[in-house]
């Protein structure tokens, strides 16, 4: 892919966690703009979750380079800040504030780093509220609704700050089985409307039906990627051809 489509470029990431245990081992992926790219994990891997927490910056890498959307980020705090900005998180846990209503949970940062009005931000908050589906539980509290409901909370105050790409960690495994299809319809969605999304899940039938390419890895590393359909129908590798075989 060329410069101008790439939106995501990670080049020979290394992350190793106390202990010597390697998260990420010369990891190398780029994601173009409007991509849903789906990492699935194997039984034994590590990184899962770490390279998405080094791509804004929660965790710091040992080694490679960075770009999102042409800026690099490195040790400089202003290209920390504006790329915290451009993309959206959303985690196992849904990290709600429980003191604050759902709507003050999504109004908060639209207020305090996009620097809107209250007016402005009340508007936004509703608009994504309907989107994900909750308008009605706009005054409640976390602690008043569901596992499936406060994740879609989430969603919704992620694309509050309207980022350029979302990523997505495993959001569904905290849930219940009868909650987990609420939150993967809103996920469809914003595929469907060509956000740029990375997403590490367990979930095939998400995988199959809203990635544009699959990655597997395993142990720090890529076992294999390749764009869905021949991924799942035609596997090259050993490894990925067993693994898919004990999921599916």
């Amino acid at each position: 892919m060329s410069a101008d489509e790439r939106i995501i470029e990670a080049r020979e990431i290394a992350k190793t966690f106390p202990g010597g245990v390697v998260a990420l081992d010369r990891f190398t992926l780029a994601v173009r703009r409007g991509e849903v790219v789906v990492i699935i994990i194997g039984p034994s891997g590590s990184g899962k979750s770490t390279f998405l927490r080094c791509l804004n910056g929660l965790e710091e890498i040992d080694g490679g380079s960075i770009v999102i959307d042409g800026i690099p980020l490195d040790h400089h705090r202003k290209n920390r800040l504006l790329i915290r900005q451009e993309v959206g998180m959303v985690f196992q846990s849904f990290n709600l504030f429980p003191h604050m209503t759902v709507r003050e949970n999504i109004d908060l940062a639209q207020i305090r780093v996009r620097k809107k009005t209250r007016t402005d931000a009340a508007e936004t908050t509703m608009s994504l509220l309907a989107k994900v589906g909750i308008t009605e539980k706009a005054d409640r509290y976390p602690h008043e609704l569901s596992g499936g409901q406060q994740q879609r909370v989430a969603i919704a105050r992620a694309l509050a700050m309207s980022p350029k790409v979302m990523l997505f960690d495993e959001a569904t495994s905290a849930l219940d089985p009868e909650m987990i299809g609420e939150v993967l319809d809103v996920m469809r969605t914003l595929a469907a409307e060509g956000m740029t999304m990375v997403v590490v899940t367990h979930e095939m039938g998400f995988a199959r039906e809203a990635g544009d390419r699959i990655v597997f890895m395993e142990n720090g590393r890529i076992v294999e990627e390749g764009e869905t359909e021949r991924f799942f129908a035609a596997p090259r590798e050993e490894r990925t051809h067993a693994f898919l075989g004990q999921i599916l």
